[in-house]
């Protein structure tokens, strides 16, 4: 670890994001050069003790992993197809957020260069980078994952998925939608006590008890469903939740809260028992989710 540690590192990129993982690679002793498009970004970079470049080509050159975040790929192609002959034979770790078909084509285009590559998702916001807690994913080359795993955990808990470069994409936008949909599940659920007088930390407090408990434990539950392809309807029927649902939205239509997403939550439900999942578990909605 100590060896890696010393290894040189050169971040292309210092938005909030770059400059944070920057910052992680210096706290952590490792030679990081550094280069941004608009130079002052760079001055706290250089504070810490990173080296600026004056150019990309300058700041490829020095060291052997490259890490890169920026805009996106449009700008990334605009960075490295200028010093693509010294990027051969050297490590690109890109960060920078796109679907999985631009990283599927990025890796194509960087092993007909010679050029290691790994596609990453940052499973965190910039004050997360350099917390073993924090998921990054990567896929892509399996050889330069096992080769930089240790400079790599300097940033977060590194997981592989995979040698499909797209498949940390994928996870990425599918990981942030279930984010997104806990958010909103969070915020429906505090205005509805909020009506009533509750406080949102209160609630937090149970919600976060209740996710991480039995709501964790019925996705392991239902994850095993999903690919066995059998629903057993022995905790809670599509139909059971289908009532249960709607009382739901009727607290919130007598509070005055918008219950556009729990109407469209039942909507699946009522589609899944329609299609004969009634008798089934929730896993059986995946069933008219994934119909094409």
């Amino acid at each position: 670890m100590n060896a890696e540690r010393r290894t040189p590192v050169t971040v292309l990129g210092l938005g909030n994001m770059g400059a944070a993982l920057a910052a992680a690679f210096l706290e952590r002793g490792h030679a990081t050069t550094v280069w941004n498009r608009t130079a002052h970004k760079a001055e706290a970079a250089a504070a810490r003790g990173a080296r600026v470049a004056a150019t990309p080509e300058e700041a490829v050159a020095a060291s052997d992993l490259v890490v890169a975040c920026v805009l996106d790929y449009d700008a990334l192609h605009e960075v490295v197809d200028p010093v693509v002959a010294t990027l051969a034979g050297r490590t690109l770790v890109n960060l920078t957020t796109g679907s999985p078909e631009q990283a599927r084509e990025f890796a194509a285009w960087a092993a007909e260069r010679g050029i290691a590559y790994l596609d990453g998702a940052v499973m965190t916001t910039p004050p997360g980078v350099g917390n073993p807690e924090m998921m990054f994913l990567y896929s892509g080359a399996r050889e330069a994952f096992d080769a930089r795993t240790s400079a790599l955990e300097t940033l977060g808990d590194p997981l592989y998925l995979g040698e499909d470069a797209g498949l940390a994409s994928l996870y990425d936008v599918a990981l942030l939608g279930l984010m997104w949909a806990s958010f909103g599940g969070w915020l429906h659920g505090t205005a509805l006590v909020g009506a009533d007088g509750a406080k949102a930390v209160d609630f937090g407090q149970l919600a976060v008890r209740w996710l991480g408990g039995a709501v964790s434990g019925f996705i392991t539950r239902y994850a095993a469903q999903v690919d066995d392809g059998r629903y057993p309807g022995d905790d809670a029927t599509v139909d059971v939740q289908i009532t249960a649902i709607g009382h739901l939205i009727h607290a919130a239509a007598d509070r005055g809260v918008d219950s556009a997403l729990p109407e469209l939550l039942k909507a699946a439900m009522e589609r899944a028992s329609a299609a004969g999942h009634g008798a089934d578990s929730f896993a059986s909605v995946i069933e008219v989710l994934r119909k094409r």
